[in-house]
């Protein structure tokens, strides 16, 4: 892991905005990729105002547990964390399964399981930004944050384009799109949940 222990100015801003963008966009810790991916199961295009509130509930979670974590104001366990952020795949996947419509008791859920579950995914971000920081932590904090949110629109972007296409030229309907795609994450998420449950509890 690249170590960063020089004080911040403005010019270091594109260094920990790429490190932001590349840390929730790396594949081999895919589990934030597949969250929001999970998050946009049940949406296409048409519906971008709703998955933006959304979208807007998980960057105000994690962005204030990100803060509080780097700042030491919260107590983060690295392994607590970890076994958690499947956890919250699962819970979004499953929501995804078992919706049948789309009402507004139904979305209200959806927004405050989203805002619930960006503090914890805020918590795992911080357990790599801290490792980075050196004398100056707002600026590196803000540069890295909004590196997060650029990937994380990009995945959005990515998600319902796929979507487009399998609804438009294969002629899905959209509850067996969001069937198929909450399912294989769900599948994933629950297989990383047991893993992790196993090195938080066993690999003591």
């Amino acid at each position: 892991m690249c170590q960063i222990k020089q004080k911040f100015a403005l010019h270091d801003f594109p260094l920990y905005f790429q490190l932001g963008l590349t840390h929730i966009l790396d594949w081999q810790g895919y589990d934030h990729i597949l969250f929001v991916m999970a998050l946009c199961g049940v949406y296409a295009w048409q519906d971008w105002r709703k998955l933006l509130i959304l979208v807007t509930a998980f960057t105000i979670g994690h962005s204030l547990t990100l803060a509080l974590s780097v700042f030491n104001l919260i107590p983060v366990s690295v392994s607590l964390i970890e076994f958690l952020i499947p956890i919250t795949i699962v819970i979004t996947s499953l929501v995804n399964i078992l919706r049948k419509n789309q009402n507004q008791s139904s979305w209200l859920f959806t927004y405050l399981l989203t805002l619930l579950f960006g503090l914890i995914h805020g918590m795992g971000f911080s357990n790599y930004l801290r490792s980075l920081l050196g004398n100056e932590i707002l600026g590196p904090l803000l540069a890295f944050n909004v590196g997060l949110e650029v990937g994380q629109l990009a995945i959005v972007v990515v998600t319902l384009t796929l979507s487009y296409f399998i609804l438009n030229w294969f002629r899905a309907s959209r509850r067996e799109w969001n069937l198929f795609l909450s399912s294989a994450i769900f599948g994933i998420a629950f297989t990383m949940s047991v893993e992790r449950f196993s090195a938080l509890f066993f690999n003591r």
